[in-house]
């Protein structure tokens, strides 16, 4: 339970939710809507997954989205975005191309309000620095995303900082996705491998190796075991996951302006099954971060084959953690004292 003062905000991406979104129980104003029933802050949206003709929008369209905004009390932080280099037939986009559809994406923020792009981590030090000016104009933060399997120290992310250092520009940073902290092997995978076929003693190894932070012999453990090549190929995805120390934030924090509070499972019991939420949000506060925590949640794709998903569902449980770590919990017993 969090005793000491911070600013620490809540948020939620709308990409949680994009199982409801996609089968059509759910559009963006009923998401929105959530969202406000849930008691979360703020709101992150990705703007090709849920706003139709993404990025040429009619001024009907930010209009509405304000007036949603002022309807449920929501504050807009963090717009997704994506470079497809692929996207014309026989050629990649130039770097050219590339800047000018990160500039499309800062101007669709701005009207948007929010003050974050999540920046889609192929992005290169080039395409952030000609980018800025318009970025700083804007007053909208260029964020890096940092997912799994890299972390703050991988090259890239290096790399970026001595960018960072040498542009001295506020307006850079990068968006801390917590999967990189994933502590235990999410039960919810193991249990997918088994429906579909896995040996216990193959996926109860994949688990542990990974618990115990031994994978280097993880092909050769599967082998022993009799498992196949779609074993080994399914097990591939465990060495993408990571076990960071949290305290390594710390000489990095000025950098991280946004958080994408990442998880699969929230217990019966409203603790995160993977992730040690209660480790990583002292460290967040004792490095000073005031940005927002935005719930991810992912757990749907191992669930799909089997399961109607309750993304929502999980999102409350997981505010509700988010809340009782943030010490909200007291602050409201407080207020009814």
């Amino acid at each position: 339970m969090m005793t000491k003062a911070h600013s620490i905000k809540r948020a939620a991406s709308l990409y949680s939710f994009q199982e409801e979104y996609f089968l059509g129980k759910l559009n963006l104003e009923d998401l929105l809507a959530t969202c406000q029933q849930l008691d979360i802050p703020g709101v992150e949206i990705i703007g090709e997954q849920m706003i139709p003709g993404y990025p040429h929008l009619p001024d009907a369209f930010f209009e509405q989205w304000h007036g949603w905004m002022d309807q449920y009390g929501l504050t807009p932080v963090c717009l997704d975005q994506f470079i497809f280099p692929q996207i014309y037939k026989g050629r990649r986009m130039t770097e050219d191309e590339m800047v000018a559809s990160l500039q499309e994406d800062i101007r669709v923020a701005s009207r948007l309000g929010c003050s974050i792009i999540r920046v889609q981590h192929s992005i290169t030090s080039s395409i952030l620095e000609r980018a800025l000016p318009a970025a700083e104009k804007a007053g909208i933060s260029l964020d890096v995303e940092i997912h799994a399997p890299n972390t703050l120290e991988h090259p890239f992310e290096q790399e970026l900082i001595r960018t960072f250092e040498r542009m001295g520009s506020p307006y850079l940073g990068f968006v801390l996705d917590l999967g990189i902290f994933t502590s235990r092997f999410p039960r919810i995978i193991t249990d997918a491998w088994l429906r579909k076929g896995m040996k216990p003693e193959i996926a109860d190894f994949i688990s542990d190796s990974y618990d115990r932070g031994q994978m280097e012999q993880l092909e050769d453990g599967i082998r022993a075991r009799g498992g196949t090549q779609d074993d080994l190929d399914v097990a591939f995805f465990a060495k993408h996951l990571v076990s960071s120390d949290p305290r390594k934030l710390l000489p990095y924090m000025q950098y991280i302006h946004h958080v994408h509070a990442k998880f699969n499972d929230m217990t019966d019991e409203g603790w995160d099954d993977s992730i040690r939420y209660e480790e990583i949000i002292p460290v967040l506060v004792e490095g000073g971060f005031s940005g927002y925590l935005s719930s991810e949640y992912e757990g749907g794709w191992y669930l799909q084959d089997a399961f109607v998903v309750d993304a929502v569902e999980q999102v409350r449980r997981h505010q509700l953690m988010l809340k009782h770590l943030l010490g909200e919990d007291e602050q409201a017993a407080g207020k009814g004292a």
